[in-house]
């Protein structure tokens, strides 16, 4: 009887072992030239042993078969020479929400400059795909650490070509990353080249001060947890103080000026009071 167990239970470890096998090797596949596969499947079958630890609730780690494949020299990720690059990427988050943290996401990585090709929204999947010049392919490794301070996560990438990349981002516990306002808490907003977003769900009035240096002409946007845009106060005066009352569903607010960033020359002092 105690065989017999035992062989059940060897032939069922064998089983998953093949089925983890099947999965992240099909994977690798993926990820790499046939050439370079087939010269170095038997390294490949050694480094990724158990392949067990690169499956999460039966889903491939992508990320995690990259840092490998990278850290073992199998997967470059730097060109001969600058050339295009292609990112798509894929949720079934909100759209707004969703272009707002990976365009933050991806200037945090050093990418500034990139070009919508296309956005498209069927049934509940959004797909956002960019281009840029570059001389290396985005690290996904980076990517997801960034990605991480946004409550986001990659759950899947696939490479379409040396310089065609998808990524499938998983952003169900999402957030913006930036500062939550609390009562009596003081804040100085620095001149800077983009527009201020704050967290303000914890707050119920703000009063904003503007340095005498600053030639500011208001632009407000109060948006909901999900990036909806709720309200929008514009003043196409001067103004030195301005006080917020905020609504029970803001969740973030954008400040900004109507004409340009360069008219705030020194700080913006911010004044949050009440709680929620």
């Amino acid at each position: 009887m105690v065989k017999i167990v035992l062989l059940f239970l060897l032939l069922f470890s064998f089983s998953f072992a093949d089925k983890y096998d099947n999965l992240v090797h099909g994977k690798i596949k993926t990820l790499l030239d046939t050439s370079t596969y087939n010269e170095n499947s038997a390294y490949i079958k050694i480094i990724f042993s158990p392949t067990s630890e690169y499956v999460e609730n039966e889903k491939v780690d992508s990320v995690k078969v990259i840092a490998m494949l990278k850290e073992h020299g199998l997967l470059k990720l730097f060109f001969k020479k600058p050339r295009e690059l292609k990112l798509n990427f894929e949720t079934n988050g909100a759209p707004m929400f969703f272009v707002k943290i990976m365009s933050d996401s991806l200037r945090n990585i050093g990418y500034y400059r990139y070009v919508t090709k296309e956005s498209n929204l069927l049934d509940s999947k959004f797909t956002w795909k960019i281009s840029l010049n570059s001389e290396y392919v985005t690290d996904p490794i980076i990517l997801q650490r960034e990605l991480l301070k946004s409550g986001c996560r990659i759950v899947d990438i696939k490479r379409n070509s040396s310089a065609n990349w998808t990524y499938v981002i998983d952003m169900k516990d999402a957030y913006i990353n930036t500062k939550k306002l609390l009562d009596g808490v003081e804040v100085k907003l620095k001149r800077s080249l983009y527009a201020y977003w704050l967290d303000v769900s914890q707050i119920n009035k703000l009063k904003i001060k503007s340095s005498h240096r600053n030639n500011w002409y208001p632009y407000i946007a109060y948006y909901d947890k999900s990036l909806k845009l709720l309200q929008v106060i514009k003043r196409n005066t001067k103004r030195r103080i301005l006080t917020l009352n905020i609504k029970e569903d803001t969740k973030y607010i954008k400040i900004s000026d109507i004409y340009t960033l360069k008219n705030i020359k020194d700080s913006l002092v911010l004044e949050p009071t009440g709680t929620r």
